[in-house]
């Protein structure tokens, strides 16, 4: 999930279809507190993830996962580090969407070190605990990319790829819920055929033993 119920800021063009109404997100909520199969993330560290998505998360007895872009704390409309610290407080989890919404295919050295380096130190260092968990920009990934996470000491990467995800998998498949989610698309995704989703994780763990580039 990116942002629930009204903006507190100006939206980059396209990024209104992942925004959910806040009565999408509670029918989520209903549905994924009846699942112990299922599990939460929340991407950009908009201001919604505290001031909507947290209570209603507590009231619920769920837990979810975090991931903000570190260069965007205190701007407008984003977690500030007041926030971030509340969540972490509440007992959920914080891991890293990198510095800035940039594709991790694209960087150079320099640019590497900041998006997996930099940016999960300062969340860590915000947080109290160190920051081992990644959430891709974009769900864009390669060969390189995961090469360069496996070096930053990364213990778990979160795609875009949708569908079933391994519990012990170090590359997680995750699912994005959209502007027109709905109980039929919900009930679709919760009952699809595992071996659908299953071949996009076997296709990504082929792609980083070969290590392409």
């Amino acid at each position: 999930m990116h942002g629930i119920g009204r903006p507190a800021r100006q939206l980059d063009p396209g990024e209104d279809e992942r925004w959910l109404t806040v009565e999408q997100f509670e029918r989520v909520l209903d549905v994924a507190g009846e699942r112990e199969d299922v599990k939460l993330t929340f991407d950009d560290g908009n201001e919604s993830d505290v001031e909507v998505a947290l209570p209603r998360l507590v009231d619920r007895g769920l837990s979810a996962e975090f991931f903000p872009l570190a260069g965007r704390l205190g701007q407008r409309g984003y977690l500030d580090r007041d926030g971030l610290r509340e969540l972490v407080r509440a007992g959920m989890e914080v891991g890293s969407h990198g510095w800035e919404p940039r594709d991790w295919r694209r960087l150079d050295d320099r640019h590497a070190r900041r998006e997996l380096a930099e940016a999960p130190k300062l969340l860590g260092d915000l947080c109290g605990r160190p920051v081992r968990r990644y959430s891709l920009p974009f769900g864009a990934y390669d060969g390189r990319v995961l090469a360069r996470l496996r070096q930053a000491g990364a213990t778990r990467v979160y795609t875009s790829d949708g569908g079933e995800a391994r519990r012990d998998g170090w590359l997680q498949a995750r699912t994005e819920l959209r502007h027109d989610v709905d109980e039929k698309w919900l009930d679709g995704v919760l009952t699809a055929s595992p071996g659908v989703y299953r071949r996009a994780g076997r296709w990504a763990s082929r792609l980083f033993r070969r290590g392409d580039r």
